[in-house]
């Protein structure tokens, strides 16, 4: 009896660990205006999101937080101009996306999964990875377009590591710069972080139809 009651007891632990790490969202209608920006930032470090109609006007944006694995699920979706999706999972690192979609209409849409540079001389992490990322396109809805980026139907994917871009004589100056300016030691480099500058690891990209 008392083996019964330490299982359950055990399993209740386990599956309220399980409920704080995975989140599943189902909404019928998400519209946002010109600009707008709609943000996905609980606990969870991962996110199922199943919406039936997706609005996106121009510049609007979907931005999650802290989210290292994202599926996405859209029915019915319409696209502005430059409307992007974004995601970081923490750690510099970006957010793995899955992304299941019915264009009914597209203007142009940028997925955003690139890992963040470290910031020598602050305590941060290292560069970060760039996502994975798998869009599935409905058939019945647009084809969307890689090749021109000012036609209609476009969608661009960034997956690109971080730390490509830093240059290492900059990254030097500035460490050199704080040390000076500090007291003696390494007060002046908070938790003394000083990063070799190698880029993180580029993710993948794969847009298929379904």
């Amino acid at each position: 009896m008392k083996v019964r009651l330490i299982f359950g007891v055990l399993m209740m632990f386990v599956c309220s660990l399980s409920f704080g790490q995975t989140g599943e969202q189902r909404i019928n209608k998400l519209e946002l205006r010109k600009k707008e920006r709609k943000y996905f930032n609980n606990r969870d470090s991962s996110i199922t999101l199943y919406i039936d109609t997706l609005v996106m006007k121009d510049r609007s944006s979907l931005q999650f937080v802290g989210k290292k694995k994202v599926t996405l699920v859209v029915k019915h979706a319409e696209i502005g101009k430059r409307a992007f999706i974004s995601g970081m999972g923490g750690r510099n690192n970006a957010s793995d996306f899955d992304i299941d979609i019915n264009f009914v209409k597209l203007g142009s849409l940028y997925v955003i999964a690139r890992g963040q540079d470290a910031i020598n001389g602050t305590t941060t992490f290292p560069n970060g990875d760039g996502g994975d990322v798998r869009l599935v396109y409905d058939s019945r809805g647009v084809t969307p377009q890689r090749a021109d980026k000012k036609a209609d139907h476009y969608v661009y994917v960034d997956v690109s590591a971080g730390g490509r871009t830093t240059n290492p004589t900059t990254d030097l100056n500035q460490i050199y710069s704080r040390i000076a300016m500090s007291a003696p030691g390494l007060r002046g480099v908070p938790g003394g972080q000083i990063y070799s500058g190698s880029p993180g690891q580029e993710g993948l990209v794969t847009i298929e139809e379904k």
